[in-house]
């Protein structure tokens, strides 16, 4: 178990065995969530990734694609296009 002390500004130092299972470096934001009295904090970049790969879960077989190749392929074309090369 890691502890960490709240300074007088309410801020804490979180321990670099978190940050580093959290994959946090210096700036990143955490997000803070309350569950059953028991608080919770997590990455906000990964937090807001898996809310997006949630989101879009099966839209890519939906669109007709086979597999991730096939939809990597498709999204280098576009951006070649985008780019004009």
């Amino acid at each position: 178990m890691d502890v960490a002390t709240v300074s007088s500004k309410g801020q804490i130092t979180i321990p670099l065995s978190v940050r580093r299972k959290l994959r946090l470096k210096t700036g990143d934001k955490i997000v803070i969530q309350e569950e059953n009295g028991r608080f919770y904090f997590d990455n906000a970049a990964l937090v807001a990734f898996m809310r997006i790969s949630d989101a879009f879960d099966g839209t890519a077989k939906g669109s007709g694609f086979q597999s991730e190749e096939e939809m990597q392929d498709y999204m280098k074309g576009i951006r070649k296009e985008v780019r004009g090369y």
